[in-house]
């Protein structure tokens, strides 16, 4: 299955890049550059290392949320960030879990930002809705990325399925490029906003934003309960004059089980502790108050992570389902 095999390669990739010799450091997984989990693993590293009693945190370019997800359950990273929907599919084995192995050796830390579901187009093309790209040559995102599965899901609430659309699997650079040379006709990503490589592409050629809304999103909202929807403001891109009604999923920030306890109350801790700090390395809105940060999250939270919120007065659901 190319899932199996890409993340087989993705596993082989850290391996290969010093996993078994990083004793005392914790690998980060974030997703590919240009997104904005990279943006902010990079921020949260360096907030690790200048911080006192915490371990460093070495950051590590991987396909994505289901990628990050699989590799925390096998170890290969200890920390990552993922979408919300993807770590609920995880434990319920649905989606793309729905393979009949377990990965669920992973829990929430916190809940950072929404990511907005943005779907871009050349600014001079005749596309207008997301039922135009019937037809039309589209990026859905790494295969194993949450943009991917957000993408099919979209697509699939306006009717438009693998026979319709030709589906390209490009990470974000590769698919601004190709849109920028005219060889894709639209592209999707799923990040918090303003991300960085639409921001660029916006030096390179003009762009527009699909609305997904309407009928379509009113489905894509009924089936899949982790998806709200989302509005980027006007003037969050070069060029875009007017807001973009869209939807979005939240990203969580995970930690393997294996990680003690007291590691992951001083990480939580270093999270809140630097959320100025974290606000003004990142172009997008953080929710990094304790309250909003645990509300809404419907997978176990790690142990340590529950220890730093029992003492805010905050109560969280674990593994051992106590609070």
């Amino acid at each position: 299955m190319k899932t199996k095999q890409l993340f087989a390669v993705g596993m082989a990739a850290l391996m290969l890049m010093g996993c078994g010799s990083s004793a005392g450091r914790i690998r980060f997984g974030a997703a590919g550059l240009g997104g904005m989990y990279q943006v902010f693993g990079d921020a949260f590293a360096k907030l690790a290392e200048e911080g006192e009693g915490t371990d460093p945190i070495e950051v590590r370019t991987t396909a994505g949320s289901a990628a990050n997800i699989r590799l925390l359950s096998e170890d290969y990273v200890q920390m990552a960030i993922a979408q919300a929907d993807m770590a609920e599919d995880a434990y319920a084995g649905t989606g793309v879990f729905a393979d009949g192995e377990s990965y669920a050796n992973f829990s929430a830390v916190a809940g950072l930002y929404t990511e907005a579901c943005q779907v871009a187009v050349r600014a001079d093309s005749e596309i207008a809705s997301i039922e135009d790209l019937q037809g039309k040559t589209v990026s859905i995102g790494e295969e194993e990325s949450g943009t991917e599965q957000n993408a099919r899901q979209i697509l699939e609430a306006y009717g438009l399925g693998d026979r319709l659309v030709e589906m390209k699997y490009f990470t974000y650079t590769e698919a601004a490029d190709a849109l920028q040379k005219g060889e894709i006709d639209a592209m999707f990503c799923t990040a918090g906003v303003q991300t960085t490589v639409l921001e660029e592409l916006t030096r390179q050629c003009e762009i527009r934003f699909l609305n997904v809304d309407g009928e379509g999103a009113g489905r894509l909202l009924s089936a899949y309960p982790a998806y709200e929807t989302y509005v980027i403001p006007a003037d969050t891109y070069s060029g875009q004059t007017e807001e973009v009604s869209t939807v979005g999923v939240r990203a969580l920030l995970l930690a393997s089980d294996k990680l003690s306890a007291k590691t992951v109350k001083q990480i939580t801790g270093l999270l809140f502790g630097n959320s100025q700090k974290l606000q003004y390395a990142l172009p997008l809105d953080l929710v990094l108050d304790e309250s909003s940060s645990t509300d809404g999250i419907s997978i176990p939270f790690h142990p340590g992570a529950a220890d730093y919120y029992k003492e805010c007065g905050i109560d969280v659901t674990t593994k051992e389902g106590n609070k």
